[in-house]
């Protein structure tokens, strides 16, 4: 049940049932003083004086009675039966010494005050005890009729059914306060023990996160409006742990981008300003060697310059502040043309590239700018780390049913297994030394993940099984798009 429906439910009855349980007992105590009233309790009598008068009223009904057409005496003393049981009396009828007419249930000391009443004529009230007589005579036409009326004193007066009424009233007030203070605390634990359980659940996982535990996640069963929010908070832990590993692995990677600049800035630096010196202290004496010397500087100039430029490159694009200049492009034209402009060059410094012949079109949505350097980046990767005198790159593109894929794989040393997750690290060698800068600034790679990520698509490298690097770069195909 939800929190709102207990709510509603919780609302409604903390009217009805006070109002119910007022109602019933309201009901039972004008029912049990109506009886009390209606069937003769003799609430009214509360002295001989009104036992007096009510004798006379009834005598006088009875007297009215007899005095009717014979055939229609008893029919009318019968009438009475009804003010007899509402007085709770018993009325007995003597025609001329023998009994004529009798009504309700004698009592032990009935004799013993019939007798007292005749000793002093049949007229008048006598009592006994809890008691009481009222005797009348009468005569209609030749008949003499005596009339008695035999009531029990009653154990309530007037002023004691005033003190009930007001004794009711009192426990109905009484009843109505109670019954809303218990339905309250049975509503209130009905509702907030629903409400309590998961909000100390949810601070118990307010404190986990705050105190690092970004795995701590809610289990809540239960279908409610807390179910939502439990699950809000799971998904906002998981999120809060990506952005602290992301904010993480940034921190690092500046740390490493910052120790890698300073480090391979500083070996072509002090090469300059070493063969500076040497011409400043003419160390180099003849014309080639203070050509070699400027060559050599010169060399070392472009190495920074490529260097600095890389590391921009690759700021820019961790800020995500370099455009990207998307279009539809032919893939395997792109690579066939990439082979066919730098191929030549790449043989005269050592490396062969070469394409599987009849490449698959394929059709992609790219940077063509961002596609020719992640090209050429792989390529220079083969390049320099080739341990033989002439390496080979080939190129192979396959098409799956939503990306094309080109591989690039050489005749390298290969990678370690364990290595091969780093490959795409910002300044990862596998020369833990960096001893040979010229290598490379340890960014080519990370500049291949970082841009075949903006485009929509994943790298993966792994060793080949003829031995070398195999890279896989897997872009989307454009969608709708004749190749």
């Amino acid at each position: 049940m939800t929190i709102k429906k207990r709510l509603f439910l919780s609302n409604l009855l903390m009217i009805l049932v006070p109002v119910g349980i007022t109602l019933l007992i309201a009901l039972g105590s004008i029912g049990v003083i109506w009886y009390a009233v209606t069937n003769g309790t003799g609430l009214s009598f509360d002295d001989s004086e009104d036992f007096y008068h009510a004798g006379q009223g009834i005598s006088a009904a009875v007297e009215k009675a007899l005095k009717a057409a014979p055939e229609e005496r008893l029919e009318k003393l019968t009438l009475l039966s009804s003010l007899l049981d509402r007085e709770a009396m018993t009325l007995t009828v003597e025609a001329n010494g023998t009994n004529y007419y009798r009504y309700g249930n004698a009592n032990a000391a009935d004799a013993a005050l019939l007798k007292a009443s005749a000793s002093l004529g049949n007229e008048g009230t006598l009592s006994s005890g809890n008691r009481s007589l009222y005797a009348h005579q009468i005569k209609v036409g030749n008949d003499h009729y005596q009339i008695f009326l035999l009531c029990s004193s009653s154990k309530f007066s007037n002023a004691t059914l005033k003190m009930l009424i007001v004794l009711v009233a009192l426990i109905l007030v009484f009843t109505i306060f109670l019954s809303i203070l218990l339905t309250n605390r049975f509503l209130t634990k009905f509702v907030f023990q629903k409400i309590e359980r998961p909000l100390d659940i949810l601070a118990d996982g307010v404190h986990q996160i705050r105190d690092g535990n970004l795995d701590f996640h809610i289990h809540y069963d239960n279908q409610d409006e807390f179910a939502l929010v439990c699950a809000d908070f799971n998904e906002m832990a998981a999120r809060l742990k990506v952005s602290v590993e992301q904010t993480r692995r940034h921190e690092e990677s500046q740390k490493e981008l910052l120790a890698g600049i300073s480090h391979d800035l500083r070996s072509p630096l002090t090469s300059v300003q070493a063969y500076v010196e040497g011409l400043l202290d003419g160390v180099a004496k003849t014309p080639e060697a203070r050509k070699k010397y400027l060559l050599t500087i010169k060399a070392k100039a472009e190495d920074i310059e490529r260097m600095v430029s890389q590391i921009f490159l690759f700021s820019k694009m961790e800020l995500d502040e370099y455009p990207l200049h998307m279009k539809t492009l032919h893939l395997d034209s792109l690579i066939e043309d990439f082979v066919k402009n730098f191929g030549a060059e790449y043989a005269t410094r050592g490396l062969s590239l070469a394409v599987k012949p009849a490449l698959e079109p394929a059709a992609v949505n790219a940077d063509p700018e961002q596609l020719h350097r992640v090209l050429m980046n792989i390529a220079d990767n083969s390049l320099k780390y080739k341990n033989k005198e002439k390496g080979h790159l080939t190129i192979v593109l396959q098409n799956t049913e939503n990306f094309a894929i080109v591989t690039l794989t050489d005749d390298g040393p290969g990678v370690a297994e364990e290595d091969l997750p780093k490959l795409f690290d910002t300044f990862y060698r596998t020369d833990p030394a960096r001893r040979d800068p010229e290598k490379g600034s340890g960014l080519g790679l990370a500049i291949v993940a970082k841009a075949v990520q903006q485009m929509g698509g994943s790298v993966e490298a792994r060793n080949a099984a003829e031995g070398g690097l195999t890279i896989a770069v897997s872009l989307p195909k454009e969608i709708g798009t004749d190749e």
